[in-house]
């Protein structure tokens, strides 16, 4: 399910469930400065409804579009039988004609987060490129990664999902949003052909080994 809200539109613990923690993110502070800088921009955030989010990008006088992609791939709804009758395999086209149909609606900023980490294979290239088709010339996405298998994160458990929580500085405050799992985990040359279609890769290893990429359409 999506939604749009608009502003001016342009035609260190773990994390849990009703408690947030705060960690640092130069990926998003490096978005922040441009929304800080310009005007009326649209931004489309990936994740579950953050009231925290609505409120700070429209005040900041930009429009904000969500889609929870991770809760809705999950469900049976876009699961298709196979000629055997045993394998599924997921409808794609449906899933993005439901869930990234933005109306003709092009965006500045994307925030994608750790989306990639949770949905499955055969749907995040496809999601990706819907995404990078509605982001106008020089928009930015801001994409998180887990760390390699073998190291932990702090306050990011394997099974766990997250909201993050926008601030106006160049931290996130993160929150426990579910049971999702992590389907995938990325080395750096796998993120780097998932997000090959972008130019300007900027990378960032935070402290907890999250891995950040701001990438510019």
């Amino acid at each position: 399910m999506t939604s749009f809200f608009g502003g001016k539109d342009k035609a260190g613990g773990a994390a849990t469930e009703n408690g947030r923690v705060s960690r640092h993110s130069s990926g998003w502070g490096q978005l922040l400065q441009r929304l800080r800088g310009e005007e009326s921009l649209r931004v489309l955030d990936i994740g579950p409804t953050s009231s925290t989010n609505i409120n700070f990008i429209t005040e900041l006088g930009h429009s904000i579009y969500l889609a929870n992609l991770v809760e809705d791939a999950a469900k049976h709804d876009w699961s298709l039988p196979q000629e055997d009758g045993k394998a599924v395999r997921l409808d794609v086209e449906r899933f993005l004609a439901a869930h990234l149909n933005f109306s003709g609606r092009g965006f500045d900023v994307v925030l994608f987060w750790d989306t990639a980490d949770y949905l499955p294979e055969e749907l995040l290239v496809p999601v990706l490129e819907r995404i990078h088709a509605v982001m106008v010339p020089e928009g930015q996405m801001l994409a998180l990664f887990h760390p390699p298998a073998g190291v932990s994160a702090s306050g990011a458990a394997k099974t766990g999902f997250h909201r993050y929580h926008l601030t106006g500085t160049n931290t996130v405050d993160v929150q426990r949003a579910g049971e999702y799992p992590m389907l995938t985990n990325y080395t750096n040359r796998q993120i780097e052909r998932l997000l090959e279609s972008f130019k300007g890769f900027h990378f960032f290893l935070a402290k907890d080994n999250m891995r950040e990429v701001v990438v510019t359409r």
